[in-house]
């Protein structure tokens, strides 16, 4: 099955949420965005704490800038302001939504709100975004925007292409970046006393391929630090020996044109497909990096491990599901997996001012769920949340957060607190 149509929704998962394929979602997860969902509330005062809607900001004169979404409309934002202590402290985040690796892909994509601003909509800001302190202790009163993602490449390309109808698709995702952060220069990020660029998933990789350039647009005693969720995807064979994600990522670079973006260290010596992975990446960027992953992340484990491909007779389907139901040998995979991960991850632990949570429940994105976030339910390395981990690591350079779970069947008991295992 093509990536793009593979890649939709479930209906539980907020619109503006980043995508991933149902097989892949652990059943504690879908319980707990059907929660989320039906706990949404109008909008209230900022003062009141509640989630706050925010407005759709369409880019301007993005046309004129070639920086648009695959079907040519221009790409969109949020920006909630920030107040008091965090009046000038700004984070960008960016939406994850997988890719589009083909014209076929592409071409499905640019009718939804992940390739066209048409379909977008006002959205709530939770998790990391969310102005309430409880729900988020450190970022809660910070500028927070939400780039909207819909080019398909991470914002990584810069090319054209047609589809079988002879439509015209804009691969420009590398002008969208560029405009949006041009314009919130405008804004006000120009004068940020501290920043933080953030993603997950498809956004989580755009985070580690722009980081170095947010960093280089502020003086240098301003702090700018990256944080990506669940972005450090592999490259690894499948149970039948082959390697989907690179086979993915390989019709995003040729497609798309992300050349640009790709460190140049490292395309001068490997192939621009290797580059574009996260294990090359991050030998390249010097700005200090947060990482947030599980070490058995759902999407890779249903998609990247055992693809429906690789799995005619679907014995693993119910191991997708749910970790419980998987075989010794499926764990013995999937442990295979964890240790690979781990070891890619070795520039990043030399690293003393990057920031490592690598837990090991059966879970994708985190940062922008208020329950996975920062709760009374949510996972936890250390004795601290995402949230408190992520705060302690910007404020003390750091030092000292570079937590990674053990491997399963070692259970860390906050998974089992998120009914995940």
């Amino acid at each position: 099955m093509a990536m793009a149509t593979a890649l939709r929704s479930s209906p539980l998962v907020p619109q503006h949420r980043p995508r991933f394929p149902v097989s892949a979602v652990a059943p504690w997860l879908v319980m707990l965005l059907a929660l989320a969902a039906l706990s949404c509330s109008s909008p209230v005062a900022v003062a009141a704490g509640s989630p706050e809607v925010v407005e759709l900001t369409l880019l301007a004169n993005a046309q004129e800038k070639g920086a648009v979404c695959l079907d040519g409309s221009p790409p969109a934002y949020h920006l909630q302001r920030g107040f008091g202590s965090g009046k000038h402290s700004w984070i960008v985040n960016l939406e994850g939504g997988a890719w589009c690796n083909t014209t076929e892909d592409c071409s499905d994509r640019r009718m939804t709100d992940l390739g066209s601003s048409k379909f977008m909509k006002a959205i709530e800001f939770e998790g990391i975004l969310s102005n309430k302190r409880s729900q988020n202790p450190y970022f809660y009163n910070w500028n927070k925007v939400d780039v909207r993602y819909c080019d398909g490449g991470s914002f990584a390309g810069d090319a054209e292409g047609k589809d079988r109808n002879g439509t015209k698709l804009f691969f420009r995702g590398l002008r969208i970046w560029e405009a949006v952060v041009d314009e919130l220069m405008g804004k006000g990020l120009a004068t940020a006393k501290q920043a933080l660029l953030s993603g997950c998933s498809a956004g989580g990789l755009a985070a580690l391929l722009h980081c170095d350039d947010f960093r280089a647009r502020f003086p240098q005693e301003v702090p700018v630090k990256c944080l990506s969720d669940s972005g450090f995807f592999l490259d690894v064979k499948d149970l039948s020996g082959e390697r989907f994600m690179r086979s993915i990522f390989s019709g995003v670079v040729h497609l798309q044109n992300v050349r640009e973006v790709l460190p140049k260290d490292c395309i001068a010596e490997k192939e621009p497909i290797e580059c574009f992975f996260p294990a090359e990446l991050i030998k390249s960027i010097s700005t200090p990096t947060f990482i947030r992953n599980s070490g058995y992340d759902s999407y890779q484990v249903g998609n990247v491990v055992a693809p429906g491909g690789s799995d005619p007779g679907q014995s693993w389907s119910r191991c997708k599901a749910d970790i419980r139901n998987c075989t010794s040998t499926q764990i013995e995979a999937m442990n295979e997996f964890r240790k690979e991960f781990v070891e890619a991850l070795k520039v990043a632990q030399c690293k003393s001012n990057w920031g490592l949570f690598i837990d090991s429940c059966f879970n994708h994105c985190q940062t922008p769920f208020r329950i996975t976030w920062h709760s009374q339910i949510s996972l936890r390395l250390g004795n601290k949340t995402i949230a408190e981990a992520v705060a302690d690591w910007y404020v003390g350079g750091g030092h000292g957060v570079k937590e990674i779970d053990c491997e399963y069947p070692c259970i860390n008991p906050t998974c089992s607190s998120q009914l995940d295992l």
